[in-house]
C-alpha cells in the first residue's frame, strides 16, 4: 500500500465547532476593546469625562475577553456538539470571567487613582546644582546639567562672568522653562 492510498480516507482539517468560532470572536473584541480602554482613548465612555458607572469599560472587556476564550476553551475540550455541552462551555467561560473581570476592575481603578508627583514647574529649576557640560560664556548661552524630580535635565544657561566646561553651578534664576541664569557653586 502506498503512503497516498493510505490517506485518502484521513481527514487532514479539523473543523473548528461554530460554538468555538463565536466564542473566540466574542473573547477577540472583548480583548480589543480592554486593550483600547487600558490605553485611554475612553471608547464607549459615555457622560461626564469624570463620572464612572456602576462598572468600567475595563471591568466589562476584561470579563468579556476572558468568558470568550475560557469558553472556547471548555467547549473544545468537551466537544461540545449539543446544547447541553455548550451550556458547559459557557458554565467554563463564566468560571473564567469572574475573577478576570474583577482583576481587570481593581487593576484599572489603582491605575486611575495612582497618586503622582506634581509636574515640576520653572520655579523648581531656582537652587538646583548641576554642572557645566558646554562653556558659558559671558553674555551668551551654553549649556548646563541639572536634577530636577530625580532626573537629569539639560538646559540652556546664561552667566554674568564665563564659566568653564565642568564647573559646578547654581541656578539663580529660571528665564524659561529650558534656560536658566547660573552662578559658580
Amino acid at each position: 500500500m502506498s503512503g497516498r492510498s493510505a490517506l485518502r480516507g484521513v481527514d487532514t482539517v479539523k473543523v473548528v465547532a461554530t460554538g468555538t468560532l463565536i466564542f473566540l470572536i466574542i473573547g477577540g473584541a472583548g480583548i480589543g476593546v480592554l486593550a483600547l480602554a487600558l490605553l485611554g482613548t475612553e471608547l464607549l465612555h459615555f457622560g461626564h469625562a469624570d463620572v464612572d458607572g456602576p462598572i468600567s469599560v475595563e471591568t466589562v472587556a476584561g470579563f468579556a475577553g476572558a468568558f470568550g476564550f475560557g469558553a472556547a476553551i471548555v467547549n473544545e475540550l468537551l466537544g461540545a456538539r449539543t446544547p447541553g455541552m455548550v451550556v458547559g462551555a459557557v458554565a467554563g467561560g463564566v468560571f473564567a470571567a469572574v475573577p478576570t473581570g474583577w482583576l481587570a476592575s481593581r487593576l484599572s481603578r489603582a491605575a486611575r487613582n495612582m497618586r503622582t508627583d506634581r509636574t515640576p514647574t520653572r520655579d523648581d529649576l531656582v537652587g538646583a546644582l548641576g554642572l557645566v557640560v558646554t562653556p558659558v560664556p559671558a553674555n551668551g548661552y551654553g549649556e548646563v546639567r541639572i536634577r530636577l524630580a530625580g532626573q537629569p535635565v539639560k538646559l540652556s544657561a546664561r552667566a554674568d562672568q564665563p564659566i568653564p566646561i565642568g564647573a559646578q553651578i547654581f541656578v539663580v534664576q529660571a528665564l524659561s522653562e529650558t534656560s536658566v541664569h547660573v552662578e559658580t557653586y
